[in-house]
């Protein structure tokens, strides 16, 4: 595994599957902290097992597509710091890969939006037609478009277990009735309004997870990655429209050789040279076609 990258002015606080997080180096922790450094690395990860090698230049092309999309959504609180909010300035050797943040008191909820049938949800759909409790119209097929966008809730469990996904009655009793309501809600809008420049670029967002927190004045602000490659499931467009449901832009690349060449148990196997250029073009290639 690679080692944990040093930030001058900034000291090292936590490691994620794929980002670090720092505090500036005059302060004990991250609750007393002001503003934060969330540094992306070039890590790849599914089914919720960090893979080896990385995918060269992953951080930067995401980072950078977390910046593009908070700007597109610039109307929907968000946890970028602006210049005049910041006293501790970001090296220029990690700039590109990392968003200068405030702290948030973080939800323990992925707010998971379905607008297709597919993945784990399709696979669910096929047992029980419905997908996360929220039962579905029947004949559906794999990848079609669901008649609205569904609020699937997941419970983010700790580093090296397995997210849950439950139901939104469960997100009640974690959060409170307000904030769940307020956490789906913001989620089906930012989808739907991600989703609609998106399809304007010839890009389809078939599903995406969001992350929220509450910064110190008690708004909610969307945090973390936003829409990116790894956060969601991004197809062609015209390759949908003809019939082909699996031309991805995102991480799917790696999922289908693990599925191919693993079972879920024990240490994930390394991932050939090919699968990892392949879903380098394609990282690339995303950035491209939504002119991030």
């Amino acid at each position: 595994m690679s080692t944990v990258p040093v930030v001058e002015g900034w000291r090292h606080v936590s490691s994620g599957k794929v980002r670090e997080l720092y505090v500036p180096a005059d302060t004990a922790d991250v609750a007393g902290a002001t503003e934060l450094l969330l540094l992306a690395s070039d890590r790849v990860s599914a089914y919720d097992f960090a893979l080896e090698p990385p995918i060269p230049g992953k951080g930067e092309l995401l980072t950078r597509l977390s910046r593009f999309w908070f700007d597109q959504l610039r109307d929907v609180p968000n946890h970028l710091l602006t210049p005049s909010g910041t006293t501790t300035p970001v090296p220029a050797e990690v700039a590109a890969r990392s968003m200068h943040v405030m702290p948030l008191r973080m939800f323990p909820i992925e707010c998971v939006v379905r607008g297709y049938l597919v993945g784990s949800g399709w696979a669910e759909y096929q047992q029980s037609g419905s997908v996360c409790g929220v039962a579905l119209p029947a004949g559906l097929s794999d990848g079609d478009r669901l008649p609205e966008p569904i609020y699937t809730p997941a419970y983010k469990a700790p580093q090296g277990e397995h997210d849950e996904n439950i139901s939104f009655e469960r997100t009640e009793e974690l959060v409170g009735p307000a904030d769940a309501a307020a956490l789906r809600d913001l989620s089906l809008a930012v989808y739907s309004d991600a989703a609609a420049i998106a399809l304007q670029r010839g890009v389809v967002i078939a599903d995406t997870k969001f992350e929220f927190g509450r910064d110190a004045d008690g708004l909610i602000r969307i945090a973390d990655e936003v829409l990116t490659s790894d956060s969601s499931r991004y197809w062609d467009a015209a390759a949908y429209e003809s019939g082909n449901r699996t031309d991805s832009f995102d991480k799917q690349i790696v999922r289908d050789w693990l599925s191919a060449h693993w079972d879920r148990t024990g240490t994930p196997p390394v991932l050939p040279d090919e699968v990892v250029e392949r879903t380098a073009a394609r990282y690339r290639e995303l950035i491209e076609r939504l002119g991030a």
